[in-house]
């Protein structure tokens, strides 16, 4: 009889440390995707903004001396990303794959213009900064007018800020959830070994000597929901890094190891923390409070 109750209570307890970890794990992760966003929220923002394209028209009458200098100061400027040359010709023929019809037999002409598309860096993608090195362009007498959407480039920037801000109030809020959660399967855990914990106090052990086998236990349990949860980021961010290459998720190693290492930091700390005070208070309740 004895050897069955004991081993059902083996059960529950191997049951109530399963349920722990994966708890941990399951937050840990979802954290770990969190922070994820954050130090790759620029990075993604910037290869957006790095897309608008600031196109410069050329005058027909412009020299082929004067394109070539005009690309070879964008290509060393501090603001030009790249800059790609396209030809009246290259205009029309993507125009007609476009249309599916040559408009150049109706119109008897080619009006399209020679133009430069130029991709800025992130940080000089902004209406005060495109209207400024526009003005500058423009005063070159062979460049005939210059374009870009303004209206997606405020509205680009507005979002960015909008989106920044929510990221951080949701990281705040998921971060208090996820202790509160993990605290709470902490306690569950230990609320089971109540009896025990009392038992170990009655016969003279130290408060010190009892919280030990618990935070120990806890701790390893930590240490492998942190171990799961960073497997799971990791496959997640190789899918997504082979899915969306452009966004170059895996080139900033360190922040990825740093993310790594606070998922397994906080996963330890937050065990820790909860067992520590969750023994403590068994140990501060009288006998007849524990039931």
């Amino acid at each position: 009889m004895s050897s069955s109750y004991e081993k059902h209570q083996k059960r529950r307890l191997i049951s109530s440390y399963f349920s722990v970890v994966i708890s941990i794990a399951l937050v840990l992760f979802l954290l770990g995707l969190l922070g994820l966003l954050v130090l790759n929220a620029k990075s993604v923002s910037d290869n957006f903004k790095e897309q608008v394209v600031l196109t410069i028209y050329l005058e027909d009458t412009s020299k082929d001396v004067e394109i070539k200098q005009l690309e070879k100061s964008l290509a060393f400027s501090d603001y030009v990303k790249q800059t790609k040359f396209i030809s009246k010709e290259s205009a029309a023929d993507f125009m007609k794959l476009e249309y599916g019809e040559d408009f150049l037999n109706d119109v008897g002409y080619n009006p399209l213009k020679n133009s430069i598309e130029v991709n800025l860096k992130a940080e000089y993608v902004t209406a005060r900064r495109l209207d400024s090195i526009s003005e500058s362009t423009l005063k070159k007498n062979f460049v005939e007018d210059i374009k870009y959407d303004k209206d997606l480039v405020s509205l680009m920037n507005s979002n960015v800020k909008r989106l920044s801000l929510w990221v951080l109030i949701i990281s705040g809020i998921f971060t208090a959830i996820a202790v509160l959660l993990i605290n709470s399967s902490i306690r569950l855990a230990v609320h089971s070994k109540r009896f025990t914990i009392k038992t170990m106090q009655m016969v003279g052990a130290t408060k010190k000597f009892i919280r030990r086998p618990f935070i120990w236990r806890s701790i390893r349990l930590g240490i492998i929901g942190s171990l799961m949860a960073i497997i799971g980021i990791g496959v997640v961010l190789f899918y997504v890094d082979k899915s969306f290459p452009e966004f170059e998720l895996t080139q900033n190693q360190l922040s990825i190891g740093i993310l790594f290492t606070a998922v397994f930091m906080v996963g330890i700390f937050i065990t820790w923390w909860s067992t520590f005070f969750a023994t403590q208070r068994f140990l501060s309740l009288k006998t007849d409070q524990l039931y």
